[in-house]
């Protein structure tokens, strides 16, 4: 478990965060799509390439989580993805979850599945440098959503999913997602988020899984997309950190999703969080908020690699420095 304590205190280090790049092809693919670019195989593999490969990327992010199909390509150098962001100081991670399914007889709700085969999967990742780990849960807010049982089944399956991780070596990145999708207050969130961490807290502890050898990456407590208010920066830091308070003081770190937040506003609401004192630090694994912008500026022009990593490196960059300044806010 050691060694899963100091790569876990490595992903969440001062003024650095972890790049999620982990969407799967179909998600990929139609990512690419909507930026005008083919979905072949070689263009995710090209972007990817550009994400990591982005010049001084490692002054702001610790680690990369790809997707499966990336962990087995190669840089145009003919380096394994692995090997390469490992020589620029960037650990590498693997997405290993298969995706959220619907819940048999709970309709609107899913639950993550990938546990099957999952150890000789692990074992494989970490022949080929892996790190560390993702799984994603998610949880849907409505009239009478979420259930009991949805926020059970997928709490469990993170718990054994993170058990398994540091059985094998890798550090677990445990994603607990309330989603943004609806119309409710920054209130109801709360208490759904708070009895999601709750449950899971719990189902962790049955399987004996070691705090201070996982990153937790959990939704800010924020209104739904379509809710009538919007909350302040300060509002989101606040009700946030008044539900993460009921975390144990060894967890290694929370790196927060961005949940489809506009980029800057992801950034404004992490900011903010860095005034109010935890045990742990408060930083990012942002997807969307950190790569939108690069896949814009690129939109598969080989002329344009470098504007795509300028994006990439202006949103790093805003949100390393949000981070950073915890130290400068924080009493000694």
């Amino acid at each position: 478990m050691s060694t899963c304590r100091q790569i876990a205190a490595r992903m969440v280090g001062p003024g650095k965060g972890v790049l999620a790049a982990d969407e799967s092809i179909a998600t990929m693919s139609s990512r690419l799509v909507g930026a005008g670019v083919e979905p072949t195989a070689e263009h995710r593999r090209q972007y990817r390439e550009l994400l990591a490969s982005t010049p001084g990327l490692v002054d702001g992010v610790s680690g990369i989580i790809f997707a499966d199909e990336t962990l087995h390509q190669h840089f145009s150098d003919g380096r394994p993805f692995a090997e390469a962001v490992l020589a620029l100081g960037i650990l590498p991670g693997i997405k290993v979850d298969t995706g959220a399914k619907p819940f048999t007889g709970r309709p609107g709700e899913t639950i993550t599945e990938g546990l099957d085969g999952l150890a000789e999967r692990l074992d494989g990742y970490a022949e080929l440098g892996a790190a560390f780990a993702k799984w994603r849960a998610v949880i849907t807010i409505a009239d009478r959503l979420p259930t009991r049982a949805a926020i059970r089944v997928n709490a469990h399956a993170l718990a054994r999913y993170a058990a398994a991780c540091q059985q094998a070596g890798i550090v677990p990145i445990v994603e607990p997602e309330v989603l943004m999708t609806g119309d409710h207050s920054r209130h109801r969130c709360a208490e759904v988020t708070a009895e999601v961490h709750g449950v899971l807290l719990t189902e962790l502890a049955e399987l004996a899984v070691d705090l201070a050898g996982i990153v937790l990456k959990p939704n800010m407590v924020i209104e739904g997309v379509d809710h009538a208010e919007r909350s302040t920066p300060e509002q989101v830091a606040e009700s946030t950190v008044d539900v993460l308070r009921a975390l144990p003081t060894d967890l290694a770190g929370v790196a927060f999703l961005s949940g489809g937040q506009a980029p800057e506003r992801a950034t404004a609401n992490l900011a903010a969080m860095q005034h109010l004192p935890t045990p742990w630090p408060l930083t990012f694994s942002f997807g969307r908020a950190l790569v939108d912008p690069a896949l814009a500026a690129w939109a598969g022009d080989p002329a344009r690699v470098g504007a795509g990593q300028a994006a990439l490196a202006e949103r790093v960059a805003a949100n390393a420095a949000a981070v950073r300044r915890r130290s400068e806010l924080q009493p000694a």
